[in-house]
């Protein structure tokens, strides 16, 4: 014991030496001038980013190590520290590192030519115990499961712990897979599919970092609340440069504010609402139904229904989007008033032999075109100038629009422009249906440059201030004002290149693509989900992870390789997660008896570990409902863990199921399972999810007849204190 602790207390000393290096460096980068300032900055970041991968080590730095058959031994943890003395011998294995992989792998009957594995029981940065698990043994158990079993037992707090020192080999396999493509990992409640998508994010920054950090990486989660849960699992791992979000973040600057039926959430979701986007910006492409008449020089021209028919065929036809083939419809109504002007104007005394004369009154009247507030007012009515946003809320708000689009009268509502998550694809759809506005992107470049510019400005400013405070110092004093920039490279900063950070760049920006996203939940995604995220993904890297069975938007899958096919023929592959580590298995029989009764073909995952504690129900009256609540919330409360109450909308104090998908609580009280079942089609998925939620303990209140699935439960009378005190 007294070796493991002189060698761990000796790495935990090399990783403060090695901090301080970085810390050194970063200072020192600070206060250089050599270079140019994107240099110096790029040599900023990197550091920075090198310090945050140090700091995160600190907890469980070291937490295995392995001994081959020929006596060797290894270290394996967090990050990978080297001894730079010894031609940078390692002296700690980085747990993705492929001489880690047999920590993970190695079993006694596929021992990996290791001959013991042994797991550190840490408090702090000291060794308090160990476990050693002799492999090669055929008959021996497959895998001690000591670390395991204390990990998965251990209260939960407020959010998603990472589990590198507790990799299971069917988890291993699948976070070290070698595939470019789609990864699908499928799961039912517990296996860990989430937290086994975040360490494949880890791996794979550290097998492709340079490939991939650039761009950075996305995670899309169902829920803030559930990406408030696994936010911390990838800083905890080194990673940074990941960008979380739901759906609903999918478009920067949007706010979701309101939620659609059912059936509204079925039609955005199809492919087939494309048509319908499609014929509603064709309706806005429209014929005057009387002659516009524009006043051009000496004489007025009209812009009749046979014209504006011409200009837009022409428009249409050249295949540009909306708003850029807005320009070949003015082309084509400027050519025709033009000439029709000039024949009047030169009627008698100019002749299209006279070339020059022609061409400068034509120049003249398309001075005069340019600057006519009824020429602009006429342009605007036939062919309007369209945001995603200003052609979409007026088509929900008219039902008149819906119908000359094709639309489902479902689609209409009473306030357009009151978005929901369903909205955000075709939003998303529309800026590239709808092209760019260059006028538009012109103004804002404008005012992008003016904005630099004063920042720019200002760091001069503020240096020439600085510059003045070095004047009046002693001499004791100038090293303070000799560390900082120079006044020209402050500025400079600001005006070559953006300083934020890549995820808040890539969260801005609705073009920014990444080279791999993470998508969890997502049997949840829509066909027109779909399309969204594979714009942000050119590259085809995903890792998916679902579980059909607990489905329950209409719009959603129902096969994944129905949803991932059409984008990805033949790179795909599918991988399965069978062990349930978050479910004991007196709650999972449970769940497991609602499972078949709506998904009989489907098999419940294995729980690794029973509680010892069994599930109960209770039923109420409504008069005692709040007091049985308040009786469960108040005896938690005095528990270490998490608890939470999850019901209908009108339960005091309940959160919904599907807002605690992907999420885990110590205690669950379900209160009115029977009204959750006879929720809508998906009722009994909302049933299965809110039960599996629970890692110690499972309480129901009812005030019906129990669900038949539910009937194996023990019902008392009894309060929850003095029934499972």
């Amino acid at each position: 014991m007294r070796s493991e602790r002189d060698y761990v207390a000796g790495l935990y000393a090399r990783l403060d030496a090695e901090r301080a290096r970085v810390k050194g460096g970063y200072t020192a980068a600070l206060r250089g001038t050599g270079g140019t300032p994107m240099e110096r900055d790029d040599e900023v970041r990197a550091l920075a980013k090198e310090a945050k991968r140090l700091d995160v080590a600190d907890s469980g730095l070291c937490f295995g190590r392995l001994d081959t058959l020929s006596g060797e031994h290894s270290y394996v943890g967090r990050i990978g520290l080297f001894d730079q003395d010894n031609e940078y011998e390692p002296v700690l294995l980085d747990w993705r590192a492929p001489a880690s992989r047999a920590f993970y792998v190695a079993t006694a009957a596929s021992p990996e030519n290791m001959r013991r594995r042994r797991q550190f029981h840490t408090r702090g940065r000291r060794v308090v115990d160990f476990t050693d698990e002799v492999l090669g043994r055929p008959g021996d158990a497959e895998r001690g499961d000591a670390a395991l079993l204390a990990a998965v037992n251990a209260p939960r707090g407020e959010g998603m712990r990472d589990i590198v020192a507790t990799i299971q080999a069917e988890q291993d396999e699948i976070i070290r897979l070698d595939h470019p493509g789609v990864l699908v990992i499928e799961g039912g409640p517990g296996t860990g599919k989430t937290v086994v998508a975040l360490h494949r994010v880890a791996y794979l920054l550290y097998t492709q970092r340079e490939r991939m950090e650039r761009h950075g990486v996305l995670v899309v989660g169902p829920n803030p609340a559930f990406l408030n849960h696994i936010g911390r699992v990838l800083p905890s791992l080194g990673e940074s440069d990941v960008v979380f979000t739901t759906t609903g973040g999918l478009v920067p600057g949007l706010r979701v504010t309101a939620e659609d039926t059912p059936e509204a959430v079925r039609l955005k979701g199809s492919l087939k609402i494309l048509d319908v986007l499609s014929a509603a910006i064709a309706d806005r492409q429209r014929l005057p139904e009387q002659p516009l008449p524009i006043d051009l020089g000496d004489t007025t021209v009209r812009i009749d229904a046979e014209t504006a028919e011409w200009a837009r065929d022409e428009a249409r036809a050249s295949g540009l989007p909306h708003n850029e083939a807005r320009t070949v419809f003015t082309e084509i109504l400027t050519y025709v008033l033009t000439e029709r002007a000039i024949a009047r104007i030169g009627r008698g005394w100019l002749t299209r032999s006279d070339r020059e004369a022609w061409e400068q009154m034509r120049a003249d009247l398309l001075r005069e075109l340019a600057v006519d507030d009824a020429f602009t007012a006429a342009l605007d009515e036939l062919w309007p100038v369209l945001t995603p946003e200003t052609l979409l809320a007026p088509l929900y708000a008219s039902e008149e629009r819906l119908r000359a689009a094709g639309a489902d009268p479902a689609l209409s509502r009473a306030v357009g422009d009151a978005w929901t998550v369903s909205d955000v694809p075709l939003l998303d759809e529309l800026v590239d249906l709808l092209g760019r506005d260059k006028a538009t992107d012109r103004a804002a470049e404008q005012a992008a440059d003016r904005e630099r510019k004063a920042e720019a400005e200002y760091a001069a400013g503020a240096m020439d201030l600085l510059v003045d405070r070095k004047d009046s110092m002693d001499d004791e004093d100038h090293l303070f004002a000799t560390d900082l920039l120079y006044g020209e490279d402050l500025a400079d900063r600001f005006v070559e290149q953006d300083t934020r950070e890549l995820v808040e760049r890539a969260a801005a920006d609705r073009d920014w693509t990444y080279r791999h996203v993470v998508v969890d939940e997502a049997q949840e995604l829509s066909e027109m989900d779909w399309r969204v995220l594979m714009r942000r993904c050119p590259g085809r890297s995903f890792t998916v992870v679902g579980d059909l069975a607990q489905r329950r938007s209409a719009a959603g899958a129902t096969s994944w390789g129905a949803m991932l096919e059409p984008y990805v023929p033949g790179r795909w592959v599918y991988r399965s997660l069978t062990v349930n580590y978050r479910t004991p298995a007196e709650i999972m029989s449970v769940a497991a008896a609602v499972l078949a009764e709506f998904a009989p073909d489907v098999q419940p995952p294995e729980s690794v570990r029973a509680c010892g504690v069994q599930p109960w129900s209770r039923l109420v009256t409504e008069d005692e409902l709040s007091a049985a609540i308040e009786e469960f919330t108040r005896a938690e409360a005095g528990r270490e863990g998490t608890s939470v109450v999850i019901g209908p909308p009108d339960v005091p104090g309940a959160v919904a199921a599907s807002e605690t998908k992907g999420l885990e609580f110590d205690a669950v009280l379900v209160v009115a399972p029977e009204r959750i079942l006879a929720d809508g089609p998906r009722g009994a998925a909302e049933l299965y999810v809110a039960l599996t939620r629970a890692t110690q303990r499972l309480g129901i209140l009812h005030q019906g007849p129990l669900p038949s699935a539910l009937t194996v439960l023990t019902e008392t009378g009894a309060t929850h204190e003095s029934a499972h005190a």
